[in-house]
């Protein structure tokens, strides 16, 4: 049985990327699976493959179901389309598209095909990770819910430079300049 080893790129960023090794057998919904396991996405959303060629291209779509748009051809489903069906050529290229909103576009490459499988490994499975993954919501999903609280309570997209000599309230505390001290200090000494 062949075991596929595809890197999937961050469309943004080559630098990001995680590689995932699957049988050839396997759909492409496990595909699509173990890709949002890999970057630590949910599986919420809408997705979609195309087949691809050296350019990046898009080809013959393979989607998680058929969406209400207007298609060229109509597209293989990927519960039922195993891998190893759509394989051309021995670099087949990929373009994965999730999230239809947030457009997350990531690009698969097949960058080696080995014909004995590993008994420790559970197919379909990431065997290498480069780079951090981003955030699928933004800086609230990588933060937590408490780093958005305390963002909305001090509203700290405001920050100001320095220090300032206002409490809280923004009234003025009535400390002169020249009587700022370090602790322990006297602005009168000299030093």
């Amino acid at each position: 049985m062949a075991i596929l080893k595809f890197r999937v790129y961050l469309e943004e960023d080559e630098s990001v990327y995680r590689d995932v090794v699957i049988r050839h057998s396997q759909s492409f919904q496990d595909l699509h699976e173990s890709i949002l396991k890999a970057y630590e996405f949910d599986n919420k959303h809408k997705a979609t493959f195309f087949r691809s060629n050296d350019h990046w291209l898009r080809g013959r779509e393979i989607s998680l179901e058929k969406y209400d748009k207007e298609y060229k051809a109509p597209p293989l489903i990927m519960s039922e389309t195993t891998i190893g069906s759509e394989i051309r050529d021995p670099n087949q290229r990929f373009i994965y598209l999730y999230d239809f909103n947030k457009n997350w576009s990531f690009l698969l490459e097949l960058i080696n095909v080995s014909k004995e499988e590993n008994p420790k490994i559970s197919y379909p499975s990431t065997i290498r990770t480069e780079g951090i993954a981003p955030s699928q919501y933004g800086t609230k999903g990588l933060l937590g819910p408490k780093f958005a609280d305390i963002e909305e309570k001090y509203d700290l997209t405001q920050a100001g430079e320095g220090f300032s000599e206002k409490d809280e309230e923004g009234e003025d505390l009535g400390i002169p300049d020249d009587e700022v001290t370090l602790e322990g200090e006297s602005a009168e000494e000299e030093i």
